[in-house]
């Protein structure tokens, strides 16, 4: 729907700090981030000449944020949720903020050193083609739905710029698949991607289609590959995907009629009842023409006008009042840093891994022999004690 190249367009800086001091520190964290969003601070930075530091203990949170290291002190950016866990976000903040959200920017909050430093507004453009290649696609009687990672606020903005019947929201790259295998209970579901993220998505729907310019793995996914970026192909391709099974059905119905009276024809059956009979010349001659006008037929497509709307039809399939809300529930995620001793080696790193793991709360664990740390993602609580006696029934040593 959107160009995918966001700009920068509000730089929000906490008291005491500069507009570069802010652009310092995100495009800091940034740098190593392949997100669009990143690419749009990146760019603002280079524009006014701030030089990206290098950070360590770089992690990226998918849905939430960013986290690194830098001069001894934690940088962290991302959506408000995930940076109300790393720092205080005064009110004021916060209705800037939503105001950007509303006019259909994405707001960025970054902290240093457990402080807030500023709120980054980037906002991505709607393709001029999309609006159109969205009414067309509603007049073929297809409910479209926007999914989108982006709050809630952005998205409607966004949604009715473009003029989608629903937008969801908020939805964490593992959820996208969630949310196909839902809307399929309704009807048959078409997923449009170019996403990494959207990848699982497009092989749960009945039809991925990916952008000819999207990621590789998207590609691979999807079952349509469009060579071009434009949502406008989407409409086109499914009005040459009809005049395509309208020819075959076409060419059925003729080839049947076609053996129907040719066949029993020159088998002689006609010659008692009626006295027909068919010359072999002929019945050559008619085998040859049929072939002829299959072929032809087929020809036919090339002049079909697969960007005209004047032959579109509405499908027959859920109207948008009687779609039913998919609701996206949010993933309680937590994260707890274990320290480790005993660790030596990265078979070490494997056995605590795996040990780790097999609780059904952790949904991944990172862990490093070498700085002695095993950093787990949880979708549940689970005490300290039984994390460690896993490890410790492992042979190694827990100390915080």
């Amino acid at each position: 729907i959107t160009s995918g190249e966001p700009r920068v367009t509000d730089i929000l800086p906490a008291p005491g700090i500069t507009e570069k001091n802010l652009l310092e520190a995100a495009s800091a964290l940034e740098k190593k981030s392949e997100h669009p969003l990143a690419k749009a601070i990146m760019a603002r930075a280079e524009e006014i000449g701030v030089q990206a530091k290098e950070v360590t203990d770089f992690m990226a949170k998918p849905g939430n944020g960013l986290t690194a290291a830098l001069n001894g002190e934690v940088l962290a950016g991302g959506n408000l949720k995930f940076i109300s866990t790393q720092a205080d976000v005064p009110a004021d903040f916060k209705e800037k903020a939503e105001a950007f959200a509303q006019s259909g920017k994405t707001p960025l909050y970054f902290s240093r050193g457990g402080k807030l430093i500023g709120v980054i507004a980037v906002a991505d453009v709607i393709k001029e083609d999309s609006p159109q290649a969205i009414r067309e696609l509603q007049n073929m009687g297809i409910h479209v739905v926007m999914l989108t990672g982006d709050n809630a606020r952005t998205a409607e903005a966004i949604g009715r710029q473009a003029g989608v019947n629903e937008v969801i929201a908020g939805v964490l790259p593992d959820g996208k698949e969630n949310v196909i295998r839902k809307l399929r209970e309704q009807g048959e579901v078409m997923m449009v991607g170019d996403g990494i993220n959207d990848a699982p998505a497009l092989t749960r729907a009945d039809i991925g289609v990916a952008i000819g310019a999207g990621t590789d793995i998207a590609i691979d996914a999807a079952d349509v590959v469009l060579m071009k970026s434009r949502l406008s192909d989407v409409p086109a391709g499914i009005r040459l995907s009809r005049a395509t099974l309208r020819k075959i059905h076409e060419k059925l119905f003729w080839a049947f009629i076609y053996n129907i009276i040719g066949i029993p024809l020159a088998a002689g059956v006609f010659i008692n009842l009626l006295g027909w009979q068919l010359n072999p010349m002929f019945g050559a001659a008619a085998m040859s023409l049929s072939s002829f006008c299959v072929v032809t037929n087929a020809l036919r497509l090339n002049l079909l006008n697969i960007r005209s709307t004047k032959h579109d039809k509405k499908i027959k399939s859920a109207k948008p009042a009687e779609m039913k809300t998919i609701e996206v529930k949010e993933t309680k995620t937590m994260e707890k840093t274990i320290k480790i001793n005993g660790m030596m080696c990265p078979h070490c790193e494997a056995t605590v891994k795996k040990c780790l793991e097999a609780f059904p709360q952790v949904t991944s664990a990172e862990v490093s022999h070498e700085k002695g740390t095993a950093v787990i993602q949880l979708n549940a609580e689970i005490s300290d004690a039984e994390l460690k006696k896993a490890i410790e029934d492992k042979g190694y040593e827990v100390v915080g």
